[in-house]
């Protein structure tokens, strides 16, 4: 940021110290830190109040320090349409700021991230296996890649300290399994006891296996009551060699050469759903394959 521009810091009582901290740094830098404080969002990806929607329209950045993530809503969507940038740190603790994913060189990461993301751009067919039974085809045709590297301009926005190339499926084309392994960041699930097995048929989840991890992620889902939430949003890969499992949603999607399947909301990745959630389901050692071009193979990187 440069100085003069306002900063808008979306936070909850629980974020306070993280975003009192960033405030400071943003301050000794001559740029006027605003910060806004809410009560946690009942789901992850609810709006939220008016109010902070407007204000995040009118700023010139914006961090949304929160546990309850709202970065697939129409607030961020509208921001960022409006001219705004912003870096999301969804369930950030004080030790993740200093440690882990955080240390990574992002300028350093910034072209293998874009490179990924063009592969995955525009896919006529999409093909996700893992050694544990994944085996997911889906079309991306017309649909943009998306680049996440932590650094971003007007009208962008990126997660932190993921860095990840993802793209959104196009609705309806997504059929096959997908067996996550390493993490469901959210619901209190974090690292995966046991698999979770979803059967996936014309785009969206019709079936969850496995343990009470997976029952607390369908019984969720029931209780939405919203069909939208089993649509496959995203196919995102992780590209973070400093980030590591800790059962955190922005460290755990980042591990390098980790894949996860985000589920429900896609209207801020290129798709056009908008659900009660966004969830994501990681896995490891994933074989991505578009339109016949290996990106990943077993977790590393293939060309």
């Amino acid at each position: 940021m440069k100085k003069g521009e306002k900063l808008l810091i979306v936070t909850e009582p629980e974020k306070v110290n993280i975003a009192e901290t960033i405030a400071a740094s943003a301050y000794r830098k001559d740029i006027e830190p605003v910060i806004c404080i809410m009560m946690p969002r009942e789901f992850d990806s609810n709006e939220p109040p008016k109010i902070i929607a407007e204000a995040m329209k009118g700023s010139d950045a914006f961090l949304s320090v929160v546990g309850k993530s709202i970065t697939h809503t129409n607030a961020v969507k509208e921001a960022i349409a409006n001219g705004s940038r912003g870096i999301v740190l969804t369930q950030f603790s004080e030790d993740m700021m200093i440690h882990g994913g955080m240390e990574c060189d992002f300028e350093e990461q910034a072209p293998i991230c874009k490179k990924v993301a063009s592969m995955l751009a525009n896919s006529k067919k999409v093909h996700l296996t893992t050694p544990l039974g994944t085996d997911l085809t889906f079309s991306a045709e017309g649909r943009r890649g998306n680049a996440l590297y932590c650094l971003v301009e007007p009208g962008e926005f990126s997660t932190a300290p993921t860095i990840e190339a993802n793209v959104s499926p196009i609705e309806g084309t997504a059929q096959g399994r997908i067996v996550a392994d390493a993490s469901v960041p959210y619901i209190g699930i974090g690292l995966l006891e046991e698999p979770i097995e979803f059967e996936v048929v014309d785009g969206f989840i019709v079936d969850i296996k496995g343990g009470y991890q997976a029952k607390m992620l369908a019984d969720n889902f029931k209780s939405m009551n919203d069909p939208n939430v089993y649509n496959i949003a995203e196919l995102g890969i992780g590209l973070n060699p400093n980030c590591r499992f800790i059962g955190l949603m922005l460290e755990d999607e980042g591990v390098y050469g980790s894949v996860h399947i985000g589920i429900g909301t896609s209207i801020n990745l290129g798709g056009t759903l908008k659900a009660a959630c966004h969830y994501d389901a990681i896995m490891t050692k994933p074989t991505v394959v578009a339109d016949g071009v290996e990106i990943l193979k077993d977790g590393k990187i293939a060309f």
